[in-house]
């Protein structure tokens, strides 16, 4: 994250130092500090900024407390990397007025979109971010190793994978298809009979996704 933002704020015109290697010293004049660390380092991370420059992190989950006594703000691209910023989520924060500004202003740089977010907001945002990205690889790679007890390869999944996520962000819940959105129970028996022979080991996911998707509909 650290590479990619420096490379992106530098294209979109900054003068950006870095990314630093822990021990570096910023340059005489640093107006900010932006530490692209784990969530359990930002604090020591932190320790080693002479006072004076702002102190950014780019932790989803983490509040500004770890930043402290700095004047402080946080920006999370809600972005995968290596991706491009424009029009990506920013969830921002800030200590003060002109730390708030100066994390939506570095976003806006990027061509990002803001968004506050208050700190006992933050661990349920971080969530709903995993939950869209992260999870939804470990699902697909699920739905990848029981197609591949037919011989067929995740490339035939791929374009539905897409059409699925587009149908999603113009309809929302109404993009649902399948037989569980149809009230064919029976297929739904089927499907579950061919994981358990196939792949049992994901059977406790398909229960799950098949209760949740009947919550949907219902």
């Amino acid at each position: 994250m650290g590479s990619a933002l420096a490379a992106a704020l530098r294209a979109a015109g900054l003068d950006v130092s870095g990314p630093l290697r822990r021990g570096e010293r910023c340059p005489q004049g640093t107006d900010c500090v932006l530490l692209c660390v784990p969530d359990a380092e930002i604090g020591k991370a932190a320790q080693d900024v002479a006072p004076g420059p702002l102190v950014g992190h780019v932790s989803g989950a983490t509040t500004l407390a770890p930043l402290a006594p700095h004047e402080a703000f946080s920006l999370h691209p809600l972005m995968t990397v290596p991706a491009t910023f424009e029009e990506a989520g920013a969830a921002i924060a800030g200590t003060t007025d002109r730390a708030l500004d100066t994390a939506r202003a570095l976003a806006e740089a990027l061509g990002m979109r803001t968004f506050e977010v208050a700190d006992e907001d933050r661990a349920a945002y971080h969530a709903a971010a995993s939950m869209a990205a992260n999870y939804l690889v470990a699902l697909e790679d699920a739905a990848e190793r029981l197609l591949a007890t037919t011989g067929a390869s995740r490339e035939l999944l791929v374009p539905l994978v897409r059409a699925t996520v587009e149908n999603w962000a113009r309809d929302g819940a109404r993009a649902l298809t399948g037989p569980i959105a149809r009230g064919d129970e029976q297929t739904v028996e089927r499907q579950r009979a061919a994981v358990e022979e196939r792949a049992p080991e994901l059977l406790d996911l398909f229960d799950a996704l098949a209760n949740s998707t009947r919550e949907l509909v219902a």
